[in-house]
């Protein structure tokens, strides 16, 4: 049995912030919703770039769905960094990500940050998100009640967050059978700091329609005097009993080839008009921030960014995996067959002439991955030219993958790309900030007490920088 989703979303900058930082989109097999840290300037920026990157993973076959929001939210995290690398005034801009890919009858859903994921199943509602805050590890560690943590004065510092202070944030990842009739909800913090959660939940349960449910929801907080922005997501899961009998999205005007060129070149508007185009191949709601950066072009430097990368990956073909996320925008471009013989031409010469510079280009390039159980510095990129290794290790540390969490160690053995060798460093120095949290506590005492001790692993005494 096919399902897909029936859904809502609203969003509102609130009573008190001049302009908001969250952003959302929904559509049959994808919800993603993203608050931006609103204390930083460019929060907005980083929700909308974050929803932006994640958006071409609504659809109904998704390869490794397992593994996809991961892997798309670390990639996310990184055009973050780059975004900083170009723009020094984003520095410290962050963003909390909820997201859920519905593949087949199954959900998956990857978070980071207090944003929250409620569901309503089989008469039972409970938030299937954990709040990544200073004061839910109180509470996780018993030092305070839920109820405490309802008024608490730190209630809102967050432990984790996609930005530009941690080259690979820990994602909470769990899968969860899909079933026809139950419901959800995504929220940014705006709502649930406004309106206590048995409202919520009332709303939720007795309001069939959606769009009626995620309208109340936003009045109230407003009404409630909303002095953080407010985004909320709502969708049902459905059967899909025949799929591709619904209305079809309007359709922006697919961009040809020369179009594809200038977005490439980092033309705003040719970016925006890209985005656009691939957004409209689906039915889906984009509010907030993310909305903006497509339809109007409020944040110029998102729609440059997402749209320059997409538009060069369609025309290069860099990668498989490219070609899969842009498939819908390639279908819609006008067939041009006597192209082809000319561009093969042109590509070998360019193989020849750029064969070399690519070589010496890779041996300035740096990423972080495993050898012999630890983590280290490679100098280079993670391929091989035939018999020929494009990289060479330059550093080996003392951390142990053993004393990673699953999801580190496994980002560490798919590697992680660094913009230079300080970068790679600083992986490596986060990556031992993590693994310290395994090492085992010395009591304090006399010597005879501290000669009876085993010795600490190597990475549990490297003074951290």
């Amino acid at each position: 049995m096919a399902l897909k989703l029936k859904f809502a979303a609203k969003s509102d900058v609130g009573r008190i912030r001049k302009k908001n930082d969250d952003s959302a989109y929904v559509g049959e097999h994808l919800a993603v919703l993203a608050d931006g840290m609103g204390g930083h300037v460019g929060g907005d920026v980083a929700s909308a770039s974050t929803v932006l990157d994640l958006v071409h993973l609504d659809r109904a076959v998704t390869a490794d769905p397992r593994n996809a929001l991961p892997d798309e939210i670390q990639a996310a995290n990184l055009v973050l960094n780059e975004l900083v690398g170009a723009n020094p005034k984003l520095s410290g801009m962050g963003t909390t990500v909820t997201s859920l890919l519905l593949s087949g009858t199954t959900l998956h859903m990857a978070h980071i940050g207090d944003s929250r994921a409620y569901r309503l199943k089989n008469g039972v509602f409970e938030q299937i998100s954990t709040d990544h805050t200073f004061v839910q590890r109180l509470v996780d560690e018993g030092r305070i009640s839920r109820e405490e943590a309802e008024i608490h004065p730190h209630k809102n510092v967050l432990l984790r967050v996609l930005g530009d202070s941690d080259a690979s944030p820990e994602l909470d990842v769990q899968q969860l059978e899909a079933s026809v009739g139950e419901r959800w909800m995504l929220c940014s913090d705006g709502l649930t700091d406004a309106v206590a959660v048995p409202v919520i939940e009332e709303i939720i349960r007795s309001t069939p329609d959606m769009d009626q449910a995620v309208n109340d929801l936003v009045a109230i907080t407003l009404k409630n005097g909303a002095p953080d922005n407010v985004t909320v997501v709502m969708f049902e899961v459905v059967e899909d009993q025949a799929p591709g009998s619904d209305e079809p999205a309007r359709l922006e005007p697919a961009p040809d080839t020369g179009q594809l060129a200038i977005a490439a070149e980092g033309d705003v508007e040719a970016s925006a008009s890209l985005l656009r185009h691939e957004i409209s191949q689906r039915p889906h709601l984009l509010v907030g921030s993310a909305q903006l950066a497509t339809q109007t072009g409020q944040i110029p430097v998102v729609t440059q960014h997402t749209g320059e990368r997409r538009a060069a990956a369609l025309l290069t073909h860099r990668s498989p995996a490219a070609r899969g996320v842009l498939d819908p925008i390639e279908e819609s471009l006008p067939h041009r067959r006597w192209l082809m013989p000319i561009l093969l031409t042109l590509t070998a010469v360019l193989v020849v002439i750029l064969g070399a510079w690519g070589y010496m280009w890779t041996q300035t390039q740096y990423f972080v991955g495993p050898v012999d159980g630890k983590v280290a510095i490679y100098k280079g990129v993670p391929q091989e030219l035939g018999p020929i290794s494009l990289s060479e290790i330059d550093t080996v540390s003392s951390v142990p993958l053993e004393a990673l969490p699953e999801y580190s160690r496994q980002r560490v053995e798919s590697t992680i790309p660094a913009d230079s060798r300080e970068h790679a460093q600083s992986i490596i120095q986060e990556l031992l900030v993590t693994a310290k949290q395994n090492c085992p506590v010395q009591v304090p005492g006399s010597s005879n007490n501290q000669s009876t001790q085993s010795p600490l692993p190597a990475y549990c005494q490297e003074i951290m920088q």
